[in-house]
This record gives C-alpha cells, sequence and structure tokens, in this order.
C-alpha cells in the first residue's frame, strides 16, 4: 500500500513541528513554512527523523501564494489524504484600539486561509472516498480571551466550519475535527506566558501548561484508523482550563 500523504501547515515549530514528529514513516510529508530559514528547519528536520518528504513555502495571508502552492502540488499529482491546518499568527489588541488589519490578517489566515486549502483538496479524498482534516483551534474560542477578539472570533469560526463540513462529507468516508489546545509553551504564546506562567498554572487544574507533543498526541489519533468514528468534535486539551 502506498504512503499517505500529510498536509501540515505551519510545520517549522512548536506545535506544527511536534505534530510531523509525531507521525511515522508510513507518511509521506508535505510542510510548510513561511520563509526560507523555516523551510530549512523542516527538511532539516525531515532528514533527522528519516522521514519522506518535502517543505513548502506558503502563506496563508497572501492568495496568490496558496494557488501556487496548490498548483504545485497539483503539478506534482500529490494530494494529502490527511490535511491538519495547524499554521497561526496573533494581533493581539483590545477591541477599542485593534485596528483593521489587525483584524483582517487573523481572519485571514486562520479562516479564509483554511477554507481555501480545503476546497483545493477536498474533491480528491471525495473521490478516494477517505480523507483526515484536522483543524487545530483553541480555548480561546470557548472560553474568550481579552485583547483576542479577532483571534477568538477565527477559531469559533473554524470550529462552526468544521462541523458543517463533518455533516456534508460524512457520507464520503471523510472525517473532519478540531483540536483546541489551552496554555501550550510555544512561540507563539511566548508573550503571554513570560512572566506569567504561576498566574496561568493556577487557573488550571492539572496546574502546569501543556506541551507540544500532547497536542501532536491527539491529532495523530484523530487521523489513525482507531478515529474512524470520530467527526465534526472539538477535542479540548488543556489540562482542565475549559470543561
Amino acid at each position: 500500500m502506498s504512503k499517505k500523504n500529510v498536509l501540515i501547515t505551519g510545520a517549522s515549530r512548536g506545535i506544527g513541528k511536534a505534530i510531523l514528529e509525531s507521525f511515522g514513516r508510513e507518511y509521506y510529508f508535505i510542510a510548510t513554512a513561511t520563509n526560507d530559514q523555516s523551510l530549512k528547519d523542516i527538511e532539516n528536520n525531515l532528514q533527522k527523523l528519516n522521514l519522506e518528504g518535502h517543505a513548502c513555502k506558503l502563506n496563508l495571508e497572501d492568495r496568490n501564494s496558496i494557488k501556487e502552492f496548490v498548483s504545485s502540488l497539483e503539478d506534482q499529482d500529490i494530494s494529502p489524504h490527511i490535511l491538519i491546518n495547524n499554521a497561526g499568527i496573533t494581533r493581539d489588541n483590545i477591541m477599542l484600539r485593534m485596528k483593521e488589519d489587525e483584524w483582517d490578517d487573523v481572519i485571514n489566515v486562520h479562516l479564509n486561509g483554511q477554507y481555501f486549502l480545503i476546497k483545493s483538496f477536498i474533491k480528491k479524498m471525495v473521490k478516494n472516498k477517505w480523507g483526515r482534516i484536522i483543524n487545530i483551534s483553541s480555548t480561546s474560542a470557548a472560553l474568550g480571551n481579552k485583547g483576542q477578539a479577532n483571534y477568538a472570533a477565527a477559531k469559533a469560526g473554524i470550529e462552526a466550519m468544521s462541523r458543517s463540513l463533518a455533516r456534508e462529507l460524512g457520507a464520503r468516508n471523510i472525517n473532519v475535527n478540531c483540536v483546541a489546545p489551552g496554555f501550550v509553551e510555544t512561540d507563539m504564546t511566548k508573550d503571554i506566558i513570560d512572566g506569567n506562567e504561576d498566574l496561568l498554572a493556577s487557573q488550571i487544574p492539572l496546574g502546569r501548561l501543556g506541551k507540544p507533543e500532547e497536542i501532536a498526541d491527539v491529532v495523530n489519533f484523530l487521523a489513525s484508523e482507531e478515529a474512524n468514528y470520530i467527526t465534526g468534535q472539538t477535542i479540548h486539551v488543556n489540562g482542565g482550563l475549559f470543561m
């Protein structure tokens, strides 16, 4: 049996890197990043882990970048069996001071960008009568977070979109789920976490922040055959911060 193709966006660091490392050698990886250094980091990681795959540049804020990325995969006759929408940004600000570009950038990356990627690849999944779409959400979608109205709105939209897709695609054996991390130690959350570790941990029943690998393990499970009967769900991985 040929290897399943796994597309992971934002795979050079943090949760995306952990997701890539959680999968085995039976997969072929298409791993994306936005800049040349991050692409080199992915290639080095694939080589170190002896994994088959390649890195591709993709900027979800730029529709032309998305079109070029999709076209390059089509030219290579590559289509993902498993699509993991992980790439993300933050542009935090309270609503009174939030600039239009801070709103637009977050919505474009997290919501519009995912729409274009999913739309580009589900036709082949439907034809194959098998697929997995796993979208990384956030507890912010359920709890809200000061200064993150844009981020919380985008993530809530992703969860609603995923439930609708699960209903549309379930008959074709395509499962669509979300994983919603809480406070996880990554580069993207560094500004929020630095100096606030004890305060944040005190709000979490398990008493500590999460690790990228703990999110990756759940993503890996949802991509597996063991998760065949799970679709339309948001799996919260947050130490009990939201329950």
